[in-house]
């Protein structure tokens, strides 16, 4: 069985991994228009976010001679945790607490299942 996947990585996002997460989970598993839909009505910024790297991901496929991209299914949606950007914030009696900037490396992987089972039932015969 030799379906492809297509991916797309938005690296060094500029938000937090916590905030990213929960809207990967609810993507992860859908079509690809499913989850364009999903992503277009929810009010976070890193909905845009992930929203545009979903797009990259079905234009690569696109690219790559797939006719309908909105029929691939996200296997593959991971929020990994980038490089933070340290600041000092200054606190009373001359301390200051550190401020983590944190940012985010966001994946997106999709696979045709169909072309998957196809292929398998082919070498079943």
């Amino acid at each position: 069985m030799s379906t492809k996947q297509y991916n797309a990585t938005h690296r060094f996002a500029r938000i937090s991994v916590r905030k990213v997460r929960p809207l990967l989970d609810l993507i992860r598993g859908k079509y690809a228009d499913d989850a364009l839909d999903i992503l277009k009505y929810m009010p976070h910024r890193g909905a845009r976010m992930i929203e545009q790297v979903l797009k990259s991901a079905m234009a690569n496929a696109e690219d790559k001679g797939i006719r309908n991209a909105g029929d691939l299914v996200v296997i593959d949606a991971r929020g990994d945790g980038g490089p933070m950007f340290k600041r000092l914030m200054p606190r009373a009696r001359g301390m200051a607490y550190l401020v983590r900037r944190r940012s985010a490396h966001i994946a997106i992987g999709l696979m045709d299942l169909i072309a998957g089972v196809e292929e398998s039932e082919e070498a079943d015969e």
